[in-house]
C-alpha cells in the first residue's frame, strides 16, 4: 500500500490545492490512487490532461485514477467517458474531507463515479487547509478564488465559480506562521486577485490587504503579488508600490491584447491607453518596477493591423516577461463562436510576440550588469532578484537566504553573480 500520487497541471492555485488534497487524502487513509488535478484554460490543456491520464494507465494498469480540477469541473463527461478513469471530482468537492473519506476502503464503493456539483453555489475558499506551499525560500498563499467577470475567451469562471475572498485576518495569521517557519518571501495568489475583498464586509481592496500584511507582519522580508488586472489596481495598492520596499517591484499584468476593438470583443474592462498609463504610473512610483504580461495571439477577428497594436504594446508598456497564448477556442465561450483566425497565422503571430519578449528579456538582463541586488536563493546555485530575474552563482549559497550580489554578466537567460 502506498500513498496517493498527484499530478498537477496548470496554475499555481492548482498546485496550492494539490497540497491541500494530499493532506485530505492522508487524513482519510486513501491508498494507491493516482490523482490528476487538471487545467481547462485552453483546449490544449485539456488534451494534455487526457494524454497524461492515458500515460498513467499504461504505467499503472491496476491503480484507480481520480480526475479533478478545472477541466473535470467544466467537462466532467469528457473524462467520465475515458475507460482509464475511476472517478471524476469537481473543484468544490475535491476540497471536502468527506469526498476523500468516501474513497476508503473502496474507491468506487457506493459513491457516484462523477461527483461534480454547481461551482457557482460555492461561497468559501479552502485557504485554511494548508499554510502555503512552495520551496524552502518562497511560500504561496491563496487569498482569493473564482471570478465574477466573463471575458469572452475564458472558461475559468465555470471551473472556479464566482469570486470569493479569504478574510484579511486569516491571511495575516497564515503569513505569520509561515514567517515563523523561516520563509523569506510570500506570494499572494488568486484567480482574480484584484477583486479581493469585494465580497467581504466593508469591501476592502487588495491594497488594504497588502498594507495590513506589511504592517502586522514586520518580520516578513518580501511580499509579492501574482497576476493582477491593472484596471482594478486601487489607490492603496499604488501607495504601497510607491512606499513599501518589502513589496516586490514585479507585477504580472492580465493585458491579453493591445488593440481597443480586440479588447472590447474580449469583454475586457480596459483599453490600450489604460494599460500604458498604468505602467507609466507604476514605474514613476517605483522606477525599478518590472512587468510581465499575458497576451493572446490570433484572437477571433484579429487583423494584422490589430495584431500590430498588441505587438507594439510590448514596447509601449515596457513589458519584460511575456506569457504568450496562441488563441485556442474553448467550447461554450462566446469567442469560440466568433470568426476564427487561420491557425498558421495564429502560430506566426505568437512567434513574433515571443521574439519581441525575448528581445525585451535580453535588454533587461544587459541592463542589470554591474547592478547590486538582494537575491533570494531557491537552490544552492540559483536565486531571484526582487524583479523575479534568475541569478546563477558559481559557488553554493544557503538555500532560502537573501544574499547581496553584484551582477557580473548574463548568459541570455540568467544573470550571473
Amino acid at each position: 500500500m502506498t500513498a496517493p500520487r498527484f499530478t498537477t497541471l496548470g496554475c499555481r492555485l492548482n498546485a496550492y490545492e494539490t497540497e491541500a488534497m494530499k493532506r485530505l487524502a492522508a487524513e482519510a487513509g486513501v491508498q494507491d490512487a493516482l490523482v490528476v488535478n487538471t487545467c481547462a484554460v485552453t483546449a490544449e490543456a485539456v488534451r494534455k490532461a487526457r494524454q497524461e491520464i492515458r500515460r498513467l494507465r499504461r504505467d499503472n494498469p491496476d491503480a484507480p485514477i481520480i480526475v479533478t480540477g478545472c477541466a473535470a469541473q467544466t467537462e466532467p463527461q469528457t473524462f467520465a467517458a475515458m475507460p482509464e478513469v475511476t472517478r471524476v471530482i469537481g473543484n468544490a468537492d475535491k476540497m471536502a474531507p468527506e469526498t476523500w473519506a468516501a474513497m476508503v476502503p473502496d474507491l468506487i464503493g457506493q459513491t457516484e463515479r462523477v461527483q461534480v456539483d454547481d461551482i457557482m453555489s460555492v461561497r468559501e475558499t479552502a485557504s485554511h487547509l494548508i499554510d502555503g506551499f512552495g520551496t524552502r525560500s518562497r511560500a504561496y498563499v491563496q487569498v482569493q478564488n473564482g471570478c465574477d467577470h466573463r471575458c469572452t475567451f475564458c472558461i475559468i469562471p465555470y471551473g472556479r465559480g464566482n469570486s470569493r475572498s479569504v478574510p484579511a485576518g486569516v491571511v495575516v495569521e497564515q503569513i505569520k506562521r509561515l514567517v515563523g517557519r523561516g520563509f523569506n518571501e510570500v506570494v499572494l495568489t488568486g484567480v482574480d486577485l484584484t477583486s479581493w475583498g469585494a465580497d467581504l464586509p466593508a469591501q476592502p481592496r487588495l491594497g488594504d490587504l497588502v498594507r495590513r500584511i506589511l504592517k502586522l507582519v514586520p518580520d516578513l522580508p518580501r511580499l509579492r503579488i501574482s497576476s493582477i488586472d491593472s484596471i482594478e489596481a486601487d489607490p492603496a495598492l499604488m501607495e504601497a508600490i510607491a512606499t513599501e520596499p518589502r513589496l516586490m517591484p514585479h507585477l504580472h499584468l492580465s493585458l491579453q491584447a493591445g488593440d481597443d476593438l480586440t479588447l472590447k470583443r474580449m469583454k475586457r474592462r480596459h483599453l490600450r491607453d489604460d494599460a500604458i498609463a498604468f505602467c507609466e504610473e507604476a514605474r514613476r512610483l517605483r522606477p525599478d518596477m518590472v512587468f510581465g504580461a499575458d497576451i493572446i495571439a490570433g484572437f477571433p477577428t484579429e487583423s494584422e493591423a490589430m495584431f500590430q497594436n498588441s505587438l507594439r504594446l510590448v514596447e509601449d508598456c515596457g513589458l519584460t516577461w511575456l506569457h504568450v497564448f496562441p488563441f485556442s477556442p474553448r467550447k461554450g465561450t462566446p469567442a469560440a463562436r466568433m470568426p476564427q483566425v487561420n491557425g498558421a497565422a495564429v502560430r506566426e503571430r505568437a512567434a513574433r510576440l515571443r521574439a519581441a519578449g525575448a528581445a525585451r528579456v535580453a535588454a533587461h538582463l544587459q541592463g542589470q550588469v554591474g547592478q547590486h541586488h538582494l537575491v533570494l536563493m531557491e537552490n544552492p546555485r540559483m536565486g531571484r532578484t526582487a524583479q523575479f530575474t534568475e541569478v546563477r552563482f558559481d559557488t553554493d549559497q544557503p538555500e532560502g537566504a537573501i544574499i547581496p550580489a553584484t551582477i557580473r554578466g548574463h548568459d541570455g537567460a540568467q544573470l550571473l553573480a
